[in-house]
């Protein structure tokens, strides 16, 4: 309940009072929902393979094979749904709501018109997901043991290795493909986030009353420029062309600075102004957490990812490395806390929020884009429908990236949690003067006996296929390139306007101001 309390106010908030309709804000707030409770899975999936074992490294009496075993596919199968949902909400419900709503900006066309032509597009989204299955379904992840094999058996081979992984081939390459392209999403905006949302909060907003103060004295030279263009024809000559097109600049300029005038006197005047302004030096708090929590983020990848660029198989494996052979700082705190319970834990949930609410600030500031044309921008109150399925649709596939950018930064972790096994160590004893074999507890690694170390379902989901491993790990060098690119940038820009966007906007009411944040 408080996902989806948290989904509407947020979708509520954003969307456009004017252009809202019902479809589109449920599918929003469910998609927006659906990534937040499938981003709360990893931490589950680590919690509970971690709770079938005790510290000494033996399973508690309850963990025994089959009820192990009904556990790990009660989380298996609860990734095969959340996945499901997500391809579905991905490949059918949000373009088809996306191209219901676009036909439906023409006035001449009807209902049935606007869901056949819905139908057709979102067709050929269809297609692609099931292209995606398919090959997913049919990549030999194993090669057949006899080499002199027929055609036929070659077939029958790959048919009884579908069947023998349950569709867990098929599914997993689908979601990695759209995890790739939450990968490009989150370079975009994830990273741009992690920079400009902690830096906006510290630094602020303008205040109104000096923004008001620089607007009426715009409106004075704006008002000049045109007493002085009309006055050349007080005479009765006529303007001339260039005339003419510098006073409709004029004019139109004196419009939106007009606009400009009653949003900041209502803006000035609000009492939610004087609430944020009461609420600055919290603001600052937050904002310096959240930009030491990004550097922590993001120094940990950058030694992860050195750590594999000089300790993995090479692009062939992937480059997956086993345990840690460069320390980084989130690698070295998740055992510590792992000793009082639930501390790791509620770091990684921390982590994993942060991710998502940084990915919102990133899309809210920059904008949704196709290449180099911008269409659509996200502000408070004045979203169209299109524009927040399409925020929904990438937050999904963030989401989707998410759980791989934490195994980059903690892969032992997340492998197997804090589980131990046993191990046989020789030890002296001085009052028997001889060697004795002593069991001792050591943390869950790739060298575990796989009857000793449950694997994350996690982890089966994201280690499939190798090509996409490999193409991840150049992704996080990207990621880290672009933080630094936006954390230049937001340290270079001055303090955002009280009522940004209203000189970009042309929708906005000038009956009806919004509310901004300030």
């Amino acid at each position: 309940m408080a996902i989806l309390a948290f989904c509407w106010i947020y979708v509520r908030k954003y969307q456009s009072q004017r252009e809202s309709e019902v479809v589109s804000t449920i599918t929003a707030i469910f998609s927006l929902a659906i990534a937040l409770i499938t981003s709360a899975l990893l931490p589950v999936d680590i919690f509970l393979v971690s709770y079938m074992k005790n510290q000494n490294g033996t399973f508690k009496d309850w963990a025994n094979g089959n009820v192990s075993r009904q556990i790990e596919d009660t989380v298996l199968y609860g990734y095969y749904t959340l996945y499901s949902v997500i391809l579905f909400c991905v490949f059918f419900w949000i373009p088809f709501v996306y191209f219901y709503y676009e036909e439906k900006d023409d006035d001449d066309t009807g209902k049935c018109t606007q869901i056949k032509t819905a139908l057709k597009y979102t067709l050929g989204f269809a297609v692609i997901c099931a292209l995606l299955l398919l090959v997913g379904a049919f990549v030999p992840l194993n090669v057949p043991s006899n080499k002199n094999s027929t055609e036929w058996e070659k077939v029958k081979f790959l048919f009884e290795e579908l069947g023998s992984s349950h569709g867990l081939a098929a599914l997993s390459f689908s979601i990695s493909s759209l995890t790739l392209i939450g990968m490009l999403a989150a370079i975009t905006y994830t990273a741009y986030g992690m920079s400009a949302l902690p830096l906006n909060l510290i630094k602020g907003t303008r205040s109104a009353t000096y923004e008001r103060l620089e607007n009426t004295e715009d409106i004075e030279e704006v008002e000049q420029h045109i007493q002085t263009i009309k006055s050349k024809s007080k005479d009765g000559r006529p303007l001339s062309a260039r005339d003419k097109r510098a006073l409709k600049q004029f004019e139109e300029r004196l419009r939106t600075l007009r606009k400009r005038k009653r949003h900041l006197e209502f803006i000035e005047n609000s009492w939610w102004t004087k609430f944020c302004g009461a609420l600055r030096p919290l603001k600052i708090i937050w904002g310096i957490f959240f930009i030491l929590v990004a550097l922590l983020f993001v120094i940990s990848l950058f030694l992860s990812n050195l750590d594999k660029a000089l300790h993995s198989a090479g692009i062939d494996s992937g480059f997956i490395i086993f345990g840690a052979n460069l320390s980084n700082p989130l690698n070295m705190l998740l055992p510590l806390l792992q000793t009082v319970f639930p501390l790791d834990y509620i770091l990684i949930t921390i982590i994993i929020m942060y991710f998502i609410f940084t990915s919102m600030a990133g899309i809210r500031n920059i904008g949704i884009w196709f290449f180099w044309i911008r269409l659509y921008k996200i502000r408070r109150g004045r979203t169209r429908p299109q524009a927040l399925l399409f925020l929904c649709m990438i937050l999904l596939l963030i989401v989707l990236h998410t759980s791989y950018m934490i195994y980059s930064l903690a892969p032992q972790y997340v492998m197997y949690g804090s589980q131990n096994y046993l191990i046989e160590s020789n030890t002296t004893s001085d009052d028997h003067k001889g060697n004795s074999t002593l069991s001792v507890p050591k943390r869950c690694d790739a060298n575990a006996p796989e009857d000793q170390c449950t694997v994350t379902r996690t982890y089966l989901f994201l280690h499939k296929f190798w090509f996409f491993s490999a193409a991840y790990y150049f992704g996080n060098w990207a990621f880290l390139g672009v933080f630094l690119i936006g954390l230049i940038i937001s340290c270079c820009k001055g303090k955002k306007s009280v009522i940004e966007g209203v000189d970009e906007d042309s929708d906005i009411s000038d009956d009806e101001p919004s509310v901004y944040s300030v």
